[in-house]
């Protein structure tokens, strides 16, 4: 029996950042340069090209996850990578290097506007987090904003973000009632692992259509401005589905 249209409501929206609300405008790769030299792989040798291959590969993932695949499971070059990572993109990010994306801020506000609550995410720590919504002028924007040490130290693909936004907010009486919005196939994944209702793939980042599909995307979107027209759109066709 289908569930009724009570359950078929979206009461929470899990929004990632960088390419989904958040220009990146090539900043990871900047940051990655940084981090990079830092453990002495120069630009333009086989090691850097191969690494940055990869982080391009895994654009979406918990960037510690990535340095640890790099460095052969090293935790200590692991963490001296990432460090030096995060510090890079904070000096881009404190130099002006970053902006919303077109129509971003006022999807959050017309979905907060429309009794939702929304939840920005993260595979970034904490620190550069806070300095991007900062920069932007984002703090207090969404109801609350996840990085992956907040959900135990698992990003994506794992639901670990999405599933914390839930028990942080209390917003969906199930997974049914979450859509989860990023530009990557790791967002994709890690919705669907999580029961979200929508999975909804944007093509201002890192992924295309093919790729977005691929990992599970529900919907794919221009971009998340169109986000709350199709979250309403799917409400209306799911309470015509259950009067039938």
């Amino acid at each position: 029996m289908r569930e009724t249209q009570e359950n078929e409501k979206i009461g929470l929206v899990v929004l990632d950042m960088a390419g989904t609300t958040v220009a990146d405008d090539g900043l990871v790769e900047r940051a990655f340069d940084a981090a990079a030299r830092a453990l002495g792989v120069e630009p333009g040798t086989p090691e850097h090209a191969a690494q940055l291959a990869y982080v391009r590969a895994t654009m979406g993932e918990s960037k510690i996850s990535v340095f640890r695949h790099l460095f052969g499971g090293d935790e200590e070059q692991a963490q001296r990578a990432n460090a030096a990572f995060e510090t890079a993109y904070g000096r881009l990010v404190d130099a002006g290097h970053v902006a919303p994306l077109p129509g971003a801020r006022e999807a959050v506000e017309r979905l907060r506007a429309q009794g939702r609550t929304v939840v920005l995410t993260t595979g970034f720590a904490r620190v550069t987090q806070d300095a991007i919504l900062a920069a932007l002028g984002w703090t207090g924007l969404a109801d609350l904003t996840l990085c992956p040490a907040d959900a135990g130290g698992r990003g994506r693909p794992y639901p670990d973000m999405v599933l914390t936004a839930l028990l942080r907010t209390h917003a969906a009486d199930s997974v049914r009632g979450i859509a989860a919005a990023g530009d990557t196939s790791y967002d994709m994944r890690s919705a669907r692992r999580s029961g979200a209702a929508l999975a909804a793939g944007v093509l201002t980042g890192a992924h295309d259509e093919t790729a977005l599909r691929a990992a599970g995307a529900t919907h794919v979107l221009g971009s998340v401005a169109e986000l709350p027209d199709a979250i309403a759109a799917y409400e209306r066709a799911a309470a015509v589905a259950g009067d039938r």
